[in-house]
């Protein structure tokens, strides 16, 4: 593995576990009224986006943090509806 894809990696990484805590949070709490629901929507849209560049560039790193970071932005977006 080469140095930049190691170094996206860790990005990855670190932008992908920020979002752990909300969805802990939002789950604990049964609430997502802080939440909003068109900036979900606005930023799991650039989620998907990034994850198609990702992999139409074969490039790990993003697709890893997209994919991973569009499934815990769906489970908050889940957890909104549930508990309105």
């Amino acid at each position: 593995m080469d140095f930049l894809t190691i170094l996206g990696l860790i990005a990855a990484t670190l932008t992908t576990v920020a979002f752990l805590p909300q969805v802990w949070r939002t789950w604990k709490t049964k609430s997502a009224k802080d939440v909003s629901f068109i900036m979900l929507i606005a930023f799991m849209s650039g989620l998907f986006l990034w994850l198609i560049y990702g992999i139409i560039l074969n490039a790990l790193p993003i697709i890893l943090a997209n994919s991973i970071t569009l499934v815990l932005n769906f489970i908050i977006l889940w957890l909104k509806i549930k508990y309105r």
